[in-house]
This record gives C-alpha cells, sequence and structure tokens, in this order.
C-alpha cells in the first residue's frame, strides 16, 4: 500500500482556494443529503429513457427544494455509460448537474460503474463536471493514485478549521474506453492512500471524517445476513452476491479491496460511518465488525437503473447536530413524496 507524502504547505491545506469554505452553519449544525444511482441516459433511442431523465431530474429539483441541505453528494453511477454514444455522453453531466445549479447548492461526485465505459470514463465525468458547475468540489487524484480508471479519490474539507473531512473513494468497475473496451478491476486500487496523514502533519486538531465509495467493501456481505430489522430498518431487498460488492466479479479477484479497508479504518480517524450505493434495493445501516465501523447504503435515486416492486426512489439525509468528532450523526432515506423511513443515530453506541 502507497501513502502520501505529509503535506506541509498552505495551499495544499486549503485544496480549494478558490471556492468559497464549507463551513457548519451558525446553529452549529452541516446537512448532507446524498443522491445515488441516477443513471441518466438510460435507453437514449427510445420514449421511456428520456423520460426517466426528466423524473430525476424533478425528483432532484423536489428534494433540494424541501430539504435545503449545505451540501449534496452523487455518489456514483451518474450515467448509464454502456447506453450513450462518444459524440455527446459527456453533455449528460450537464443535465445532472442542472437542479443543482439552480439550486446553488454545493457538491461532491463519486463515480461508479456505470461511469467507466467504452463511450465515457471517469475522468471524462470530472472534467466536465468542473467545467458545468462551479458548485462542484470534485477533483482528481494526486498522480500515480487510483490506478486505471480511478481517477476520483479525494478529500473535501468542511471548517471549523476543519471539524469535518468528507472522503471520496474510486472503487472502479466497468469498463475501458475505445474500441477495445474491456472490464476493469471493480475495487479501490491499492495505491490510493488513507490522506489523513498529510493533514496530521499540520493540524493535530481533533475533527470527524465520513466516506463515500461506489461500490460497498466486501466485507460488507457477511455483514447482511446479521442485520435486525429493528435495529437496521430500511429496504433490504438486494442480496449481495457476485458483483455487487467490491473484487467479486471475478473469482481471482477476491481480496483484493482489502488494503483499500484495511487502510481506510487505521489511517482515517474518527471516521463515522463508510456510505455506498451501487445494489438498488438496500438501504439499511449496520456495524461492520471486523473494523467496528459503520456501514450505510444510500437510496437510489435516479429513475434509470434497475428497480423492484414498492422500492421507490429518495435520497439519504445526513445531519451533523455538532462539529464535535465525538458526536455522532443523524441519518434517514427520504422518498420523493415526503416520505421518511429508516432513521438512526450513528454515535459510538449504534450497532453495540
Amino acid at each position: 500500500m502507497k501513502f502520501l507524502a505529509s503535506v506541509n504547505t498552505p495551499s495544499q491545506l486549503n485544496p480549494y482556494p478558490d471556492k468559497p469554505r464549507l463551513t457548519f452553519g451558525s446553529s452549529g449544525t452541516f446537512k448532507l443529503t446524498v443522491f445515488s444511482d441516477l443513471h441518466y441516459g438510460e435507453n437514449p433511442w427510445d420514449e421511456w429513457g428520456p423520460r426517466q431523465d426528466v423524473n430525476s431530474a424533478r425528483l432532484m429539483r423536489t428534494v433540494l427544494a424541501d430539504e435545503k441541505p449545505d451540501y449534496v453528494v452523487l455518489n456514483g453511477d451518474l450515467i448509464t455509460g454502456e447506453n450513450t454514444f462518444r459524440e455527446n455522453s459527456t453533455t449528460l453531466i450537464d443535465a445532472v448537474v442542472v437542479p443543482l445549479n439552480e439550486a446553488q447548492i454545493p457538491f461532491s461526485s463519486t463515480h461508479g460503474n456505470h461511469d467507466n465505459q467504452r463511450n465515457i470514463t471517469h475522468l471524462e465525468e470530472i472534467q466536465r463536471e468542473q467545467l458545468a458547475s462551479p458548485l462542484s468540489y470534485t477533483r482528481t487524484a494526486p498522480p500515480g493514485i487510483g490506478g486505471v480508471g480511478g481517477e476520483g479519490t479525494y478529500w473535501v474539507p468542511v471548517h471549523l478549521t476543519p471539524a469535518l473531512i468528507l472522503w471520496f473513494f474510486d472503487s472502479r468497475g466497468g469498463h475501458s474506453p475505445g474500441p477495445t473496451s474491456a472490464p476493469l478491476p471493480d475495487w479501490v486500487d491499492a495505491s490510493v492512500p488513507a490522506m489523513e496523514a498529510g493533514w496530521d502533519s499540520i493540524e493535530r486538531r481533533e475533527r470527524g471524517a465520513l466516506a463515500f465509495v461506489h461500490i460497498p467493501p466486501h466485507a460488507i456481505e457477511s455483514v447482511q445476513k446479521t442485520l435486525n430489522a429493528t435495529r437496521n430498518p430500511g429496504l433490504n431487498a438486494d442480496a449481495l452476491s457476485q458483483g455487487s460488492t467490491q473484487a467479486t466479479n471475478d473469482a481471482s479477484s477476491a481480496g483484493n479491496d482489502q488494503p483499500f479497508w484495511d487502510a481506510l479504518n487505521t489511517y482515517i480517524k474518527n471516521l463515522h460511518a463508510v456510505i455506498s450505493g451501487h445494489d438498488h434495493g438496500n438501504e439499511w445501516c449496520a456495524r461492520e465488525p471486523s473494523k467496528d465501523v459503520i456501514f450505510c447504503f444510500d437510496k437510489h435515486s435516479g429513475y434509470g437503473g434497475y428497480n423492484g416492486p414498492g422500492w421507490g426512489h429518495g435520497v439519504r439525509n445526513i445531519i451533523f447536530s455538532s462539529a464535535d468528532p465525538a458526536s455522532g450523526l443523524e441519518t434517514w432515506i427520504r422518498l420523493e413524496d415526503g416520505e421518511t423511513r429508516a432513521r438512526v443515530m450513528l454515535d459510538r453506541n449504534y450497532g453495540r
């Protein structure tokens, strides 16, 4: 496992010198809304496909107007890349960010297996997003970090000097671009560092952390077998198996996400939770026992992508009521029609 050298200059301490600093509100709170698996661009050749993008944009506008988050996360599979055409694939990113631009809410993205396909790559989506919205805090990993197709690993500070670090990890997957397109590894590359070391070289202030990665770590598969409907409320309709978690598409890749999982839980301190999408029928939280860390699924937001009867579409809301890293966070699922469910407090006592 390779790690970044320590950060030792003020410019690196603030990676966004030309953007407003994200801060906890005057009431001491910070609220995130997470959209996952939007799957724009599905079936562009028929009437059904474009209509799903209209529905997804409606959902985004409704939720943003009601919830008024301080920050938004787009947690992977922004588009259905295998359905795109080379000449216009990146323009789908323009459509994804329109509701965010209208609402003037800052945001970051991770990218999923459907964002790496013959006619689109994670890097192209990141570059297009940066052009399409000044509100985007998405950026690329340092050179040599992330592996092929995994350029979207980075962090975003939320200040009180700072009080919270939002981590975004690129789990890759999908296919390489071009006419010789081939499957890409479906795990966070072992070159990805736990970048907390860079911050600790300058600041020893205690702060919390929250991590986002599109494909769940493989360790989560066994957690599903232990769920309790009272302790772990929320939809649990997707059985985790081959392709559901990292490094499971091919038996020969088993265990390849372990360096990431080890580093994440060793070097990132005060990690409140790890949050993933990918499996549209799940929306639960649980404590993963091998690392004693909380994991949560998002809520399938987009009208594109696979769905099931009664699953619905919505978001995961997260609210920090304090900048104190010892305090927990509250999270719940909100559906497009305003219904809420699976509300839990994620703190030191959760899942014990």
